[in-house]
C-alpha cells in the first residue's frame, strides 16, 4: 500500500495556503500531486522503505504534523493506486485512515456506488443505474459487451477494469500555481440560496483581485459545492476570453451554480478554482463599449491600488461585482 489521498480540513479563520501543506507531504516524498483546492496525492513507495513504516503509520505522522504546525486536520485514504486511494477517502474520517489492501481491492469496491469511481460523472452513473448497474460490484460482473453498448467501447472496457480493482494510474507531480483557489465555508450548513450567491460573489471578487495582483488571467473557472453529507459536486466553465475581471468571474460562477438546480441543499462550502492561468500581457481583451462594464473595471483598478497601499482588507472582495 503506497498511495495516500489527503484532504486537508481547514476553516476560514485558520486558512493555510495549499502549497504550505504540500510542502509538509514533500518532507516524506517528492512525488506529490496537488488536487486543488484542498487535497493531494502522495506516492509513499520510497518513503515506506526509507522510514521503515507503512503508509498508514506515515499517514498518522502527517496528520499530527498538520495539526501541530498549521492547526489543520485531515482525512486520508490509502491504497495501492491513486484511484483506490481516492475511493478510500470517501470512507475516511478525521483521525482514522481508511486503508484498502491490494488483495482486497475488488471486495472493497464491490459495495461502492458507481459514482464513487473518479471520472464517472452523473450522466454515466444515471445511465448505468437505469440498467441495474448501480454498484461497482455489479459493473465488474456485467458482460463487457453490455457496458460497451451503454457507454462506448473504450469507456466500457476501462470502467469494467477499474470496477474490478485494476488501478493503472500513477501520481504525477505538478505545480499548484497552475490554479488559484478561493473558498467560502459556512459556520452551519446553509440552505439559503441568497447566502450561497453572496458567498460566490465574495469568492469571485477575491479570485479576481488575486489574479490582478499577480498580473494573471484565467481561462477556466471551476465551482465545487460541498454538502453536509461530505459529498460534493463540481462543474467547470471555459470563459469566453481569459480574464481577471471580477464581474465576469461572478457571472460564470452564478451560471454554474444556477445550472445545478439545487433544491433545499445543505451546503457546507463553496470553492472557486481559477485554472489555465496565463500572464495578462499575453491575453487579448474584447472591447465591449459598455459604459457600465468600463466603469466597473475602473473601480477595480482603484480598489486594487487601495489594496496595494493599505493591504488586502482595504476593500472587501466581491463588493464591486454585480
Amino acid at each position: 500500500m503506497t498511495i495516500l489521498c489527503v484532504r486537508f480540513q481547514q476553516s476560514p479563520p485558520h486558512e493555510v495556503a495549499l502549497p504550505e501543506l504540500l510542502g509538509l507531504l514533500q518532507e516524506f516524498t517528492p512525488v506529490v500531486e496537488a488536487l486543488p483546492p484542498d487535497g493531494a496525492l502522495a506516492d509513499l513507495g520510497g518513503a515506506e522503505r526509507y522510514f521503515g513504516r507503512d503508509a498508514v503509520e506515515l499517514a498518522a505522522v502527517i496528520r499530527v504534523r498538520a495539526l501541530a504546525r498549521y492547526g489543520v486536520d485531515c482525512v486520508i485514504g490509502a491504497g495501492p493506486g491513486p484511484m483506490l486511494a481516492r475511493v478510500a477517502l470517501r470512507d475516511a474520517r478525521p483521525g482514522v485512515t481508511r486503508a484498502v489492501p491490494g488483495d482486497a481491492a475488488a471486495e472493497f469496491l464491490a459495495g461502492q456506488p458507481v459514482a464513487a469511481l473518479p471520472g464517472v460523472g452523473p450522466a454515466t452513473a444515471r445511465t448505468l443505474g437505469e440498467y441495474g448497474l448501480d454498484t461497482l460490484g455489479r459493473v465488474a460482473a456485467a458482460p463487457l459487451s453490455t457496458l460497451q453498448r451503454l457507454i462506448g467501447a473504450k469507456a466500457g472496457r476501462e470502467l469494467r477494469e477499474r470496477a474490478g480493482g485494476l488501478d493503472r494510474g500513477r501520481v504525477v507531480p505538478n505545480a499548484v500555481s497552475r490554479s488559484l483557489v478561493a473558498e467560502r465555508t459556512f459556520d452551519v450548513d446553509e440552505l439559503d440560496p441568497s447566502r450561497h450567491r453572496a458567498a460566490l460573489l465574495a469568492a469571485a471578487g477575491e479570485t479576481g483581485a488575486r489574479l490582478r495582483a499577480v498580473e494573471t488571467v484565467c481561462r477556466t473557472l471551476t465551482l465545487t459545492v460541498r454538502y453536509a453529507d461530505r459529498s460534493s459536486t463540481t462543474r467547470s466553465r471555459t470563459l469566453a476570453e481569459p480574464t481577471a475581471h471580477s464581474a465576469a468571474l461572478t457571472a460564470a460562477a452564478y451560471g454554474m451554480y444556477e445550472a445545478l438546480g439545487l433544491q433545499r441543499a445543505r451546503v457546507r462550502a463553496l470553492v472557486l478554482r481559477a485554472e489555465g492561468l496565463t500572464p495578462a500581457g499575453r491575453a487579448a481583451h474584447q472591447l465591449t463599449f459598455d459604459p457600465v462594464d468600463e466603469k466597473v473595471r475602473r473601480l477595480e483598478e482603484v480598489a486594487d491600488r487601495a489594496r496595494a497601499r493599505f493591504g488586502p482588507r482595504a476593500v472587501l472582495p466581491g463588493t464591486l461585482a454585480a
